[in-house]
């Protein structure tokens, strides 16, 4: 897709604002740090069944709703703060996965090396990008391997094709289709 700039992006990178600033500045890019792949890991949760530019416009509200996605704090939330974000018109309302994202935070913040080593050992070896749309995979066995898992720790609402989208949004896999001006990152 050639974007008005005259840059080429992404079949999906240049629908909107909001999608050609996430697909040219984040999407993509390698990103460390627990409480950082944590959010993520969140709102690829949230997306479940809902369009990503619902979530990517409600990020704010929910960074403010979660405490940043600092994971000790969402680890301490209780039954009043689960209310309390129920209540939340700027985030999506569905219990399982406000539960879901209390839940996991218990669980990352008892891990003895930390979520992001966890999750970026599930990266799998650079690889050449896509030359279309339909060469980008919904899963991968890394992805199944990683969801796997999570699960097996105890994770919730960490599906393959999750921790596929998780993968892509923070550049454990580089899915920018070739020709995209994106530079592969380095």
């Amino acid at each position: 897709m050639i974007g008005e700039d005259g840059l080429a992006r992404c079949f999906w990178g240049g629908s909107t604002p909001d999608y050609v600033a996430y697909h040219d500045t984040e999407w993509g890019r390698p990103l460390h740090g627990d409480d950082a792949l944590f959010e993520r890991m969140c709102l690829e949760a949230f997306q479940s069944g809902l369009s990503w530019i619902t979530i990517l416009r409600k990020r704010p509200a929910f960074r403010q709703a979660f405490a940043g996605f600092s994971i000790e704090a969402v680890a301490a939330f209780d039954a009043k703060d689960a209310d309390r974000l129920m209540a939340d018109p700027g985030i999506v309302r569905n219990r399982m996965k406000v539960d879901a994202a209390l839940h996991n935070a218990r669980v990352a913040a008892d891990l003895p090396s930390g979520l992001s080593e966890l999750l970026w050992s599930y990266a799998p070896a650079p690889r050449p990008r896509p030359a279309t749309r339909q060469d980008v995979p919904a899963t991968t066995p890394e992805s199944a391997a990683m969801a796997k898992d999570l699960k097996k720790r105890g994770f919730k609402f960490v599906g393959p094709t999750t921790a596929y989208a998780l993968m892509q949004a923070t550049g454990m896999v580089d899915d920018h289709l070739a020709g995209c001006h994106v530079p592969p990152a380095g």
